[in-house]
């Protein structure tokens, strides 16, 4: 036997032996393997590379964060079928911090943080969830006696990469929403997105919650390359948030034919038709919940598809800014010309008031028509009188000669 096909025994082995740690087939860890590839956006043949990094790498070590949110990150990842949470942490990555999925508490938690920090020094990924306080030196999120904005700067010094999951650790979501009192300017506690407090950019994976394929994906990106993927300007890795949601959703095609819900429960909103006009964000929403959907429960798995309209979670100044159900700018894409307009005027029944004016006008234009015709037949019986008049004169005449 070659070396080549010693070589080949050996990466199948180590497969296998992954595929077991996973409780997988060998052919359910390669699927698995090719699944995460096309999430990526990688090239035919990709998967073969993801499939040897989960294989044969060291798990990453990962410190998980919790600040201002509500732990609906974390739930999503509760989730996730493929592979499941227990997996995922035992067999994937190495979720050293934990708060919310610690048994032990206090002192042993912050403890084995600072063994992880240190046993990993430049080769931990930090991941943060929840919104970082900054008002009032951050007094508002304290943990181990720490502010936020001490915890995640102590974290990030030494982290390979930085990773902000959820809308609140990308930009503040929900809790940096402005309150509709006068004067207020920035939210009581001034959440920020970790980006803003470290000062650098970090890959931000938005959403309310995120999808948690979009972070495993990330996670495995890392861990096959070295490095994180490819992010848009706002730090979110394109392969999730490069298309508008608008693009690929199943009511798109009744919205390219004009037919929307005008309101919840009407035929239209049975019958599947697009939520435009009941505030639907996903034409100015980047992400790709109508694609690889939610909960793996099945088809129909997403908000729009359920019957609700995109509140646009992922996108800052959309999501928890705009009115749920106010209309969303359109990008990128427009309706037909020959179709209905989005926005349509609707008539009014005119008042009583009204109704008196109108016939008023009517009745004096009407007066006016009558005195018009009148006064234009007065007019031609006046010549025609004069006419005779003038005929006359002219037959005197030709009588004296």
């Amino acid at each position: 036997m070659n070396e080549q096909n010693l070589l080949a025994l050996e990466d199948d082995a180590r497969i296998v032996a992954a595929a077991d740690r996973l409780a997988m087939s060998r052919r359910e860890f390669l699927q698995f393997c090719t699944a995460l590839a096309a999430t990526l956006g990688l090239p035919q043949g990709a998967e073969a590379a993801v499939a040897e990094a989960v294989a044969a790498k060291k798990r990453p070590s990962v410190i998980w964060l919790h600040f201002q949110e509500c732990t609906g990150c974390t739930e999503s990842m509760l989730r996730a079928e493929h592979p499941t949470l227990e997996k995922l942490i035992l067999d994937v990555i190495s979720l050293d911090y934990h708060e919310t999925l610690f048994a032990a508490a206090g002192h042993q938690v912050e403890a084995a943080r600072k063994t992880a920090m240190a046993e990993n020094k430049g080769q931990y990924i930090l991941v943060v969830e929840g919104a970082i306080p900054t008002k009032d030196g951050g007094v508002y999120c304290k943990i181990g006696g720490k502010t936020a904005i001490e915890l995640v700067k102590e974290c990030a010094a030494d982290a390979a990469a930085v990773i902000a999951i959820g809308s609140c650790a990308s930009w503040g979501g929900m809790p940096s929403t402005i309150p509709s009192i006068p004067g207020a300017t920035s939210s009581p506690t001034g959440s920020s997105g970790v980006s803003q407090v470290l000062g650098k950019p970090v890959v931000t994976i938005p959403g309310c919650p995120p999808n948690p394929y979009n972070f495993l994906s990330t996670v495995v990106h890392f861990l096959t390359f070295g490095s994180l993927p490819a992010v848009d300007s706002q730090g979110r890795p394109k392969f999730a948030y490069s298309r508008l949601i608008h693009e690929n959703c199943e009511r798109r095609a009744h919205f390219d034919a004009g037919r929307f819900a005008m309101q919840f429960g009407d035929d239209g909103h049975r019958k599947g038709y697009c939520l435009y006009k009941l505030g639907c964000k996903g034409p100015e929403t980047y992400a790709n919940c109508s694609v690889i959907l939610f909960g793996d429960a099945g088809a129909g798995t997403w908000p729009v598809a359920c019957g609700h309209p995109c509140i646009g979670c992922t996108e800052q100044g959309v999501g928890f800014q705009k009115p749920i159900h106010s209309l969303a700018k359109l990008k990128n894409i427009e309706p037909s010309s020959f179709l209905p307009r989005i926005v349509e005027e609707k008539g009014v029944g005119a008042s009583l008031g009204a109704a008196a004016v109108l016939a008023a006008v009517a009745g004096a234009a009407a007066g006016a028509g009558a005195m018009v015709a009148k006064n234009l037949g007065l007019s031609h019986q006046a010549e025609e009188m004069e006419k005779a008049k003038r005929d006359g004169s002219k037959a005197n005449e030709s009588a004296e000669v």
